[in-house]
């Protein structure tokens, strides 16, 4: 087992944000959270990831318990973030900001290496690699995200919303993209808002609503589901 969430609570202030979330994602797998805005997907995340404490609850990681871990520690043991709303740096090129996502490694020659195979993955940022981010389209910048959390060599990858804002292409893109680098080995926890296409590659799936998990199942049972297919795919 990857990653283990036990009865895991957050708060934010007063407002009771998680309120015993528990699920699970198996080496290897992808595993994806689907809900409403505001049902507690991204705090979940951010508890992973060590930008949030949890206030109950466990959360194992490779069989340590690194619930308040901070987040660099996190990242020296292989869970990398690529946040909601991308995070890249602007005012720095392609380049620059994927070997921030180095930070932590002091192996030059593999780092150029993972550069160029990052580059590979993601042909549109060679193109454009002395191009500063700030220039570069919504897709183009979230493939310069995930580029960049793939330079820390994670071993579970969490990804929040890496289709919000995009055209349908690019989505495909990036959904073909994301099981490329699973079939490499990493794992991986998606947040996504296209519950269609999320499922569609999941191993499993878990439904947020209000801070709470109301259902889970295999991707393709979650797609079954006429109450899924009522809240999240709009039949």
């Amino acid at each position: 087992m990857m990653l283990e969430l036990s009865e895991v609570d957050v708060h934010y202030g007063a407002i009771h944000a998680l309120k015993g979330v528990s699920f699970k994602v198996d080496d290897g797998e992808i595993v994806t959270l689907i809900g409403a805005n505001g049902a507690g997907k991204t705090t979940t995340l951010r508890a992973v990831s060590g930008m949030l404490k949890p206030s109950a609850g466990q959360i194992r990681y490779a069989g340590a318990e690194v619930g308040g871990w901070k987040p660099h520690k996190l990242v020296a043991k292989g869970l990398c973030h690529a946040p909601e709303g991308r995070g890249i740096f602007p005012n720095l090129t392609i380049t620059e900001n994927l070997r921030l996502g180095a930070f932590l490694r002091r192996d030059e020659d593999a780092i150029r290496a993972d550069l160029d195979k990052g580059l590979t993955l993601f042909p549109r940022l060679r193109e454009r690699a002395t191009q500063m981010a700030g220039t570069l389209s919504g897709g183009e910048q979230q493939m310069l995200a995930i580029a960049r959390a793939l330079m820390a060599r994670p071993k579970l990858l969490l990804l929040d919303e890496p289709s919000l804002g995009l055209a349908p292409t690019i989505v495909e893109t990036i959904f073909n993209i994301i099981q490329e680098i699973n079939k490499q080995g990493v794992t991986i926890l998606l947040v996504e808002q296209n519950a269609h296409l999320a499922l569609g590659i999941a191993n499993h799936g878990y439904v947020l609503e209000t801070g709470t998990v109301v259902q889970t199942g295999t991707g393709a049972e979650l797609l079954r589901s006429p109450e899924v297919r009522k809240a999240y795919l709009g039949e």
